[in-house]
């Protein structure tokens, strides 16, 4: 990419998690634990899909789509930083570095889109059962999971060739554990009004796309749910999205956290943490929150234990 003017930048300093000796064995034992349970966990979940027949159906196709997305920006994270906890020189090469951010970026973006479309599978799963699988047929579901594809890809260029334009002039050292836009745009000599603009607009236009279909679709199962007669039979429609609601408020409470904040109260440290949550445990997180209350999936396991 062209930089203009700048001084020609080859690689990054990863600053990482800590720069404590005596708790950097601690936290890659405990980091490569929650990593191979998340390896484990998503990589499970999406054979498991697919061998089991009876989990054909369409939540279980996006619930596949959303282990593969935990799956890929973990992953783009995870190893990275699993090494830089214990090497010497934390560096990562300029395009190395442009690689991850647009990797781990599309997965966000697609996530937090994939989320919506998940809210209104479950909408027409308790609105119409009888008609579910006629009305959320294979091709509506994959066209539904290209729109997600595509616009996370398109949202995830426009911040990458934006913030790998910029002028790097002074430091390389990212005050982080991988290259996120917010780190590298305190790290640039040039005017980052545009990056700001644009991370408003464009991720703010995916996260209200997002927000507003789990909203309009949860508006409608709750109008559904009040339809049905019976006490037990509205606690066992409404009990199916439990799971996704958890999911939902973990993922995007954390992204607004991270994004959404003013700048006044912005820390990098602080964001640390955050982001090793939403990088590494969310990712593990989600796979167990599917599985241990989805009585569906324990009876594919129980399968193929016999």
């Amino acid at each position: 990419m062209k930089r203009g003017n700048c001084s020609s930048l080859t690689e990054f300093i990863l600053w990482g998690i800590t720069d404590k000796p005596e708790v950097k064995m601690i936290l890659f034992i405990m980091f490569v634990i929650v990593y191979l349970i998340n390896l484990l966990a998503n990589l499970g979940m999406i054979i498991l899909i697919r061998m089991d027949p009876q989990l054909h159906t369409p939540m279980y196709f996006f619930l596949s789509h959303l282990s593969f997305c935990d799956l890929c920006y973990s992953t783009a994270i995870g190893p990275k930083m699993l090494v830089d906890l214990l090497a010497k020189k934390r560096s990562i090469s300029f395009c190395g570095c442009a690689l991850q951010f647009l990797v781990f970026s599309n997965f966000i973006d697609c996530e937090c889109l994939l989320l919506a479309v998940m809210a209104y599978d479950r909408y027409k799963a308790i609105s119409s059962p009888l008609l579910y699988v006629v009305s959320m047929s294979s091709r509506l579901c994959s066209l539904l999971m290209a729109g997600v594809y595509l616009l996370g890809i398109i949202d995830t260029l426009i911040h990458t060739i934006l913030a790998f334009r910029l002028c790097f002039c002074g430091s390389n050292v990212i005050n982080h554990f991988f290259c996120d836009l917010p780190p590298l745009l305190s790290l640039s000599c040039s005017d980052t009004r545009v990056n700001e603009l644009a991370l408003f607009i464009f991720f703010g236009c995916v996260e209200l796309t997002s927000i507003s279909g789990v909203l309009v679709s949860y508006c409608y199962i709750i109008l559904a749910v009040l339809k049905i007669h019976s006490a037990e039979g509205r606690f066992r429609a409404f009990s199916t999205c439990t799971s996704h609601l958890t999911a939902v408020a973990i993922f995007q409470g954390t992204v607004f956290f991270m994004y959404f904040r003013p700048s006044s109260s912005y820390s990098l440290d602080e964001d640390k943490m955050s982001s090793l949550f939403y990088t590494l445990v969310i990712p593990m997180l989600n796979p167990l929150i599917y599985s241990l209350r989805n009585k569906d999936v324990k009876q594919a396991l129980q399968k193929l234990k016999l």
